[in-house]
């Protein structure tokens, strides 16, 4: 099958990459000339394991194919995709989809015969129906069917959750639209992925929802770890005693400094305003939103306070930068509010992380970026492990020690275990676990806090 791509971002090109490593050819269209000519040349525009082999070896194939001119392979489509970015609107945090209405329009201009038109970026409820309207307005005497199919990708693991789906949900009630979509997922038939077939404003919300729940679990054993501090005990062994229950599930349940990334921050937000325009507000999404965005400030107060109730003049380093491991993403990561706060308190603040530096000098002033993790610690007062990256699992503690000015380390991950951190000789802060590690008090700074 001939698909169009429209969009050539995360949620595109991964898409299309396994679409046409299934077996069809798959056209990306996008509307940055610089970002196609990369493309074309091999070079991918984000990072993502596996993708640029995965590029490489369907455009060798014949099957996959870049341009910013969408006329000829919406014309020789038989499903085109929109997966245009819809991010947060200024000022009231909707979706801006207008992106999405543009290239709606843009199809309807040069498509030819019938066509499914699939919104694969992330929508409100209703957005397909407007999608439907501009379609008919632009082109009275075309033949189509507009399509909802929510990608539930994951940044870091998206090849693998998208030919090992949990799901693949397509909201339509044409017959015609709904054999397409059969046919575009029918190699997927042999893992058992289940195919939802639902009404089209059902599968919008169940985008949302999905994700605002996920949010809401992250939320919630957040504050659980906050009281575990409290009351002495251990978060990681509540969310496996919670977790080991079906109900619940194990998933999402791991405490740190708060969700980021381009999905959970601004869908948690679009849901809460679409949920207060329709007059059944989310109390529980508006509380997410809420704890989440205080969460990650609190984050710098912690490492404030490890280290004695102030920063100022103090070196910390920072180890990892993006919102989780595996991805080049700064959006809405926690380390952009951790590293704020610092600044705010006076704090010299040098950074690493293994994809995340380029994009982070466009987002942070004043930040010194190292060469690896070891440069990042020499001559550190504290550290602070902000992102999980697998380098950073297993540091020579021995060194570490030896290279910081004060071997202080804030763990936000909880990666390492209290008691081997103390009888290394740290002082180890982290979240939810109210083990006291203070065997480096000699040599730390003078009413440096542990946990």
């Amino acid at each position: 099958m001939r698909i169009a791509m429209i969009g050539s971002g995360y949620v595109g090109l991964v898409s299309g990459a396994c679409l046409a490593d299934f077996g069809h050819v798959v056209t990306c269209v996008d509307k940055d000339p610089a970002k196609i000519a990369a493309l074309q040349a091999g070079q991918m525009p984000i990072f993502e394991p596996g993708l640029a082999e995965l590029v490489a070896k369907n455009v060798a194939a014949g099957r996959l194919f870049f341009t910013t001119d969408l006329t000829q392979p919406v014309r020789e489509a038989k499903a085109v995709f929109i997966a245009v970015g819809t991010p947060s609107r200024r000022g009231d945090g909707h979706a801006d989809l207008s992106y999405v209405y543009g290239a709606a329009r843009e199809i309807a201009a040069v498509m030819d015969g019938f066509t499914v038109v699939v919104t694969k970026s992330t929508v409100p409820v209703g957005t397909g129906d407007e999608v439907e309207r501009i379609l008919g307005e632009t082109r009275p005497d075309g033949d189509f069917a507009v399509v909802s199919n929510p990608e539930f990708l994951r940044e870091g693991a998206a090849i693998g959750d998208f030919k090992r789906p949990d799901r693949i949900v397509i909201g339509t009630h044409d017959p015609r639209a709904e054999a397409v979509m059969r046919d575009v997922y029918r190699p997927l038939h042999l893992n058992h992925s289940p195919l939802l077939v639902t009404g089209r404003r059902t599968a919008e919300l169940t985008k949302y929802a999905a994700n605002a729940f996920l949010a809401t679990k992250i939320t919630f054993i957040n504050e659980v770890a906050d009281l575990c501090e409290r009351v002495g005990a251990d978060v990681q062994d509540v969310a496996r005693g919670i977790g080991l229950d079906n109900r619940i599930g194990s998933k999402f349940l791991h405490a740190g400094p708060g969700y980021g990334g381009s999905c959970f921050p601004k869908d948690t937000l679009a849901l809460m305003k679409t949920a207060q325009d329709s007059g059944a507000p989310m109390r529980i999404v508006e509380t997410v939103v809420s704890v989440n965005d205080q969460r990650k400030r609190a984050m710098g107060r912690k490492v404030i306070a490890a280290c004695g109730g102030s920063v100022r003049g103090r070196t910390i380093a920072v180890l990892g930068l993006t919102f989780k491991p595996d991805t080049d993403d700064m959006r809405e990561a926690p380390s952009l509010s951790v590293i704020t706060a610092l600044q705010d308190a006076g704090a010299r603040v040098r950074a690493y992380d293994p994809e995340g530096m380029g994009p982070a000098a466009s987002m942070l002033d004043g930040v010194e970026y190292a060469a690896d993790a070891y440069a990042c610690l020499a001559g550190a007062d504290a550290a602070v492990l902000v992102t999980e990256w697998e380098e950073f699992r297993a540091l020579d503690l021995e060194r570490v020690r030896d290279v910081m000015r004060a071997p202080v380390l804030v763990d936000l991950r909880n990666v390492y275990r209290p008691d081997h951190m103390a009888q290394a000789g740290f002082t180890y802060v982290s979240v939810g676990r109210a083990f006291v590690a203070d065997v480096a008090s000699e040599s730390s700074p003078a009413g440096v806090a542990a946990e």
